[in-house]
């Protein structure tokens, strides 16, 4: 098997580029931020929680994204010491909703996973969009996810229809910006083995009186299984985030990336 972090990268392959990266501490949005800074880009990220140590993006803003004035603030940032960005990937989102299905949302719930899953990437196109317009170039990524076709309704059903609506957001922006010259394009991950799902893995094993190996299979078999047999890692979504922002992708344009290991089981 070949590790995502064996493969070569062309130290000039952005070279001359500004990125923002939303969430970009931890996880795909982390794994996402070095391939690019690895690439030669110069990247900014944001965060609600401080910047870990050993991360050294150019720029970083700690922030809360989900609400109106936090998009400003990165924004602010970015026009001080930037200028402005020529590629955009929003990974931020997430769930906090409880279990237990339709009647357990309320609409505070439903409001919340809005925020936190769509409300984020429209605000930053908003805001930056017109500059890459401007300069007739730009590349933009949502991350949404496969439960916006495989919604598990007894735990994440606002958080799978937020992110519905921003692949369904995303494809509308792509006609509307393609022509201007900005390329918008949708990666939607299945169960990517982040420090937050192997987290998840060893409570479910520690609760089920189980080993890891055990839990992680329950979680995969929860999803109706994962036919590569193992969960994503967040190093080979980056490679895909990496390949559809670089101009080998040039005409790729309005399109979902699904990254799942074969969970989705139709066509």
């Amino acid at each position: 098997m070949i590790a995502a972090s064996s493969f070569a990268i062309d130290p000039q392959e952005f070279a001359g580029k500004r990125a923002l990266v939303t969430g970009g501490t931890k996880g795909m949005g982390g794994a996402i931020v070095r391939r690019l800074v690895a690439g030669g880009a110069t990247v900014a990220t944001t965060a609600r929680s401080p910047l870990p140590d050993g991360q050294h993006p150019t720029l970083f803003v700690q922030a809360d994204i989900t609400t109106a004035s936090g998009v400003d603030a990165v924004v602010a940032e970015l026009d001080r010491h930037m200028g402005g960005v020529d590629l955009l990937v929003n990974v931020v989102g997430g769930s906090n909703a409880p279990g237990g299905g339709f009647a357990a949302l309320t609409d505070h719930e439903w409001q919340a996973e809005l925020d936190r899953n769509l409300y984020p990437a429209v605000r930053f196109d908003r805001a930056l969009l017109p500059g890459m317009i401007r300069q007739g170039y730009g590349v933009i990524i949502h991350v949404s996810s496969i439960q916006r076709r495989l919604p598990l309704f007894e735990a994440t059903l606002a958080y799978a229809a937020a992110k519905a609506a921003l692949t369904t957001y995303s494809k509308g922006l792509s006609k509307e910006v393609g022509p201007k010259g900005v390329r918008v394009n949708t990666i939607s991950p299945g169960f990517i083995e982040t420090s937050a799902a192997t987290a998840l893995i060893q409570r479910l094993a520690e609760q089920q009186e189980m080993d890891e190996d055990g839990a992680r299979e329950g979680l995969m078999q929860s999803l109706g299984g994962i036919p590569i047999g193992r969960p994503g890692r967040p190093e080979e979504v980056a490679e895909l985030a990496a390949f559809l922002l670089s101009d080998r992708a040039a005409s790729i344009h309005g399109a979902e990336y699904t990254i799942d290991g074969g969970t989705v089981p139709v066509v």
